[in-house]
């Protein structure tokens, strides 16, 4: 039985804390309100799986030092860096130990102390099972091109499985949040939402990223409404979501190489599947610096 072009997706999805860090050598952007202490947290989409150079331990957790979190400590230069996030991490293992490959790796939230002043965190994706979202797509979009065999799949019944699971990750995101402001209750907190995957209007480019016109629709709104929930989350926990998904628009995985920030099934750039490289990481990094800068500003308006 041949394997699925991107069954291997999934044990790329793994985890890892990184141990203490040492200070970012960049000063502080102009106008940033110093920040001395910075924790990370997160899944994949914070860690940066393959895109290099890989540290930190475990070996199984597959962060990169050019992740979205590298890139702020280094614009902010801040002075403690402490990268806990872990690739496939759900929101079970913010508050919980994660099994990777050649480790465990401890709860992210021990990364935090009362000191902290800042506190970034991309999380979500998993709990609604990204991977096994990616994967079976990629099986069953091609048997049907012009049709929608994903999005039978997923809404065989008339009800909407994934819609479901967004609404069961909703609570769950909410008390990590909890979490992180009872375990640093000075820092700000941004939680960051996902780039786009797939092209925001359009039929995608079947077959190189292999989902047919009709379910590259509803992937497509399966992703926003993901970030409508965090978003949601967030405003009601009182912390700052990070808006990720308009400014990368045009930069999805149909995009060609030096264009696009997140790879598609099959990489043109050193990244794991479906996932951003590291032009995707850079260009997040300054987002959320954008956006501390902003909440900065407001807050001393």
């Amino acid at each position: 039985m041949r394997r699925s072009p991107v069954r291997w997706v999934a044990p790329l999805v793994l985890a890892a804390v990184v141990p203490f860090a040492t200070a970012a050598t960049a000063a502080a952007e102009p106008g940033q309100a110093s920040v001395q202490r910075y924790v990370a947290l997160g899944d994949s989409y914070a860690a940066g799986p393959l895109v290099p150079v890989t540290t930190g331990e475990p070996a199984g957790c597959l962060r990169s030092n050019q992740n979205y979190p590298s890139v702020v400590a280094r614009k902010l230069g801040v002075a403690e860096f402490r990268d806990a996030s872990c690739s496939g991490a759900r929101t079970d293992h913010i508050t919980g130990p994660q099994s990777v490959p050649l480790g465990e790796n401890p709860p992210q939230l021990e990364a935090l102390s009362p000191d902290t002043q800042l506190v970034t965190i991309s999380i979500g994706g998993n709990d609604i099972g990204f991977a096994d979202i990616v994967t079976e797509c990629a099986q069953r979009s091609p048997q049907r091109p012009t049709g929608s065999a994903c999005k039978d799949h997923y809404t065989a019944g008339g009800t909407d499985g994934l819609a479901e699971r967004i609404d069961e990750a909703a609570p769950k995101v909410a008390r990590v949040l909890e979490a992180i402001q009872d375990r640093s209750p000075d820092a700000r907190v941004l939680l960051v939402g996902y780039p786009a995957i797939l092209p925001d209007e359009g039929p995608g480019c079947f077959p190189v990223v292999p989902f047919s016109p009709g379910d590259v629709e509803y992937l497509r709104g399966v992703e926003k409404e993901l970030n409508a929930m965090l978003a949601d989350v967030a405003d009601r926990a009182g912390v700052r979501y990070v808006d990720t998904y308009t400014p990368s628009i045009g930069h999805d995985v149909c995009q060609p190489p030096g264009r696009k920030w997140v790879e598609g099934i099959v990489p043109t750039a050193p990244a794991a599947p479906v996932h951003p490289n590291a032009l995707g990481m850079r260009e997040i990094g300054e987002i959320v610096v954008d956006a501390l800068g902003d909440a900065s500003s407001r807050a001393t308006a």
